[in-house]
């Protein structure tokens, strides 16, 4: 694939991925699989990684996809909560292995694997020990407060 068929295919990808994700994470209401959507995702990713000059900072592979819904005050994260990466192969798990131990310079690390529930964070925020405020990802950036 040239750059020319790349970038054609990127911006399709975008335009799809918007798209679901819109569907998804504001409408509630999906119209394609989560393995569908990652699918394209995957696509897109390695586009960008094929032709770096094509990433853009308003492509999902740049930024946590949804909008901030209304209802509750807008407060900022401290530190952007990032979405978690899919892992489709057992070379794809062993990279993030070896990711983890090179940027935290350790050899011995254990892991804790949980079930995901697609659509479910929340940010809890305690001081001292005690609960002062409860809020969504949001758009990883902004969210919304659920308590405090």
């Amino acid at each position: 694939m040239d750059i020319k068929e790349a970038k054609k295919r990127v911006g399709e990808l975008r335009e799809k991925t918007e798209y679901y994700a819109k569907k998804y994470y504001d409408d509630d209401n999906p119209e394609i699989t989560d393995f569908e959507y990652d699918m394209l995702m995957v696509e897109l990713r390695n586009l960008e990684k094929e032709f770096p000059e094509l990433i853009d900072k308003e492509s999902l592979t740049q930024k946590v996809g949804g909008h901030v819904k209304e209802g509750f005050s807008k407060v900022e994260h401290e530190v952007p909560l990032q979405s978690l990466q899919d892992v489709f192969s057992i070379e794809e798990l062993r990279l993030f292995d070896t990711r983890v131990r090179k940027e935290i310079q350790k050899e011995e690390i254990t892991y804790t694997v949980e079930a995901k529930i697609d659509g479910l964070s929340v940010s809890l925020e305690y001081i001292d020990g005690e609960f002062v405020r409860g809020a969504t990802r949001g758009n990883g950036q902004i969210r919304r407060r659920c308590n405090s």
